[in-house]
């Protein structure tokens, strides 16, 4: 039976939006980690780099090289990815078409931003790192860029928030529902967190690249940068806990066990993901530690919702496994879909996710982040959160939505092949996790070109098997990836289509517990409510520090040192 695509996309134009939105994520993905495996190989004592440059003749430093790994990785591949689920999962459980004119500018935007922001990065005209903290000064098209492309996510925010509105005024008095949920509570908590990245690169980065003004604040500068530099690991964080609360209980055979408590842990994160960005500059003077010592606990508070996560995630995949024949203790634990790409890739990242939120802990403690602070130990966590967890969700999520949105099927080669890819990926990031947390703990520093150091500077024997690790873990991972690029590929370019695909609904878990009609999910749908609650709580945990900058401002001028 043939397929009138046309006709499809004209009546579910959303659907064309959302694979636009992930294609454009994908092949940033890959051009940013095409980076990784080489800093990993100078984390292991091997310099790589002369490869790479011959291979990207604009190349012009290793610094330039994690500059483009962390921007595209980071902000890119993980903001392309949530605004085209956490917009299209919640159109598809609301069965109400998006507002496709914002959906369209929300793309164009993004891809105008990263554009933008590309042409300096490619010429070395902004090697100032993921964090450009200024005095560093980049050009002025990478922060406009940059600005832009964030700014992008505020359209798609409104395009999310507004199906809510328009559901919830056609059922007055209903519980919105889980998926839609957690889109909307994500949305809040981003417009709220990356305020002040946008006050950030708007009202000090712009004007003083552009030379209108003479100077900033660094300290100024660092504090608006991690007022959203630490909500967005719950940017990233979000998106994953969505699907692997509303589709993976499906897929592993079974239900989510608790509706509610999945609702309790989006709260959570709204509440508590903003003002925690202090833990990040435990070693800046400037900020009293009366203020650091508020944010290290409420940086402990949202470890909760990701302990409840733990906890209600676990148990759905056991009632699953029990529920297709697994006895005993850990029985159950064989009977699951280990088989299917698209189970195994969110839940072997919820595997490194575990040791990634202990290190967390310690990062987040006043006392314990000073052993480890710029130290290899703090990419070692975040490569086991948003490079493992984050992205293998990511590339799980592949295998299902792709066919709902191409009609295009997945054959059990290609099944073959991904399930190589995720184990690769997780094995990969382990031996690079393991490793950049040993060298952190033996005072090897992150941001750095180490095999540029003097010969004798890394020599102590103790960094033999670190150094290895993350050689290894380099090499695993390039190979993993060149498997993703086959994997994608075989997903997008074939042409043959079902269209019982493209009409199948999304493979949401029904829920043991439900919310919908209790007390306590009226009161957890007070959303308004709880938001001011989350602004009120920024605002008491910001606003003497930052007027206390204010009054102290110390603006110095830009430096350049690449």
């Amino acid at each position: 039976m043939a397929v009138d695509l046309r006709a499809h996309y004209s009546a579910h134009p959303e659907k064309r939006a959302t694979l636009y939105f992930l294609a454009l994520g994908f092949v940033v993905f890959v051009v940013g980690s095409l980076f990784g495996p080489f800093q990993a190989l100078n984390y292991g004592g091997l310099d790589a780099y002369p490869l790479l440059r011959r291979l990207l003749p604009f190349l012009n430093s290793y610094y330039q090289g994690l500059t483009l790994h962390g921007v595209l990785n980071a902000i890119v591949f993980t903001q392309l990815f949530a605004q085209a689920v956490m917009v299209y999962l919640p159109a598809q459980e609301l069965g109400l078409r998006p507002r496709m004119k914002a959906f369209w500018l929300a793309w164009g935007m993004a891809v105008v931003g990263l554009l933008t922001a590309a042409v300096p990065l490619l010429a070395d005209e902004a090697t100032v790192l993921y964090t450009f903290y200024p005095p560093l000064k980049g050009h002025w098209a990478f922060y406009a860029g940059a600005g832009l492309f964030v700014l992008s996510s505020w359209v798609s925010a409104y395009v999310a928030l507004e199906l809510w509105w328009r559901w919830k005024r056609a059922h007055p008095g209903r519980v919105t529902p889980l998926v839609t949920y957690m889109a909307v509570t994500f949305w809040l908590m981003w417009l709220l967190a990356s305020l002040g990245l946008v006050l950030e690169v708007t009202v000090l980065l712009v004007p003083w690249a552009l030379g209108l003004i003479e100077g900033v604040d660094p300290l100024l500068a660092r504090t608006l940068f991690w007022w959203t530099g630490h909500p967005i690991v719950y940017f990233w964080l979000l998106p994953a806990y969505t699907i692997v609360y509303a589709v993976l209980p499906k897929q592993a055979g079974g239900r989510l066990v608790s509706d509610p408590m999945a609702r309790i842990v989006f709260l959570l994160f709204l509440l508590f993901s903003t003002p925690v960005g202090f833990h990040h500059q435990f070693a800046d003077p400037g900020i009293s530690p009366f203020w650091k010592g508020v944010h290290s606990v409420l940086t402990m508070a949202v470890a909760v919702p990701s302990l409840i996560t733990a906890f209600t995630v676990a148990a759905s995949l056991e009632l699953a496994g029990r529920l297709r024949g697994g006895r005993g203790l850990l029985g159950w634990v064989r009977t699951l879909p280990w088989r299917e790409p698209a189970f195994a890739a969110p839940v072997l990242g919820l595997l490194a996710f575990i040791p990634g939120g202990a290190g967390g802990i310690v990062n987040a403690s006043f006392t314990l982040n000073y052993v480890v602070h710029n130290t290899a130990w703090v990419p070692g966590h975040f490569h086991l959160q948003v490079a493992t967890f984050v992205t293998l969700t990511a590339l799980g999520t592949l295998f299902w939505l792709v066919p709902q949105l191409t009609g295009k099927p997945v054959s059990e080669g290609q099944k073959r092949l991904g399930l190589t890819a995720v184990w690769l990926w997780f094995g990969g990031m382990l031996l690079l996790g393991l490793g950049l947390h040993w060298a952190g703990l033996l005072g090897v520093p992150r941001r750095s070109y180490i095999v540029g150091a003097p010969p004798d500077a890394y020599a102590d024997p103790a960094l033999t098997l670190p150094k290895l690790l993350n050689a290894v873990g380099g090499v695993v991972l390039l190979l993993a990836l060149v498997l993703w690029v086959g994997v994608m590929l075989g997903l997008l370019l074939p042409r043959r289509r079902e269209p019982a695909l493209l009409e199948a609904p999304l493979p949401l878990a029904e829920a043991v517990s439900n919310a919908d009609g209790r007390r306590l999910g009226r009161a957890l749908d007070r959303l308004g409510l709880w938001f001011a609650l989350a602004v009120l709580l920024v605002a008491i945990a910001y606003g003497p520090p930052l007027a206390r900058l204010l009054e102290q401002l110390n603006p110095v001028a830009g430096l350049r040192l690449w």
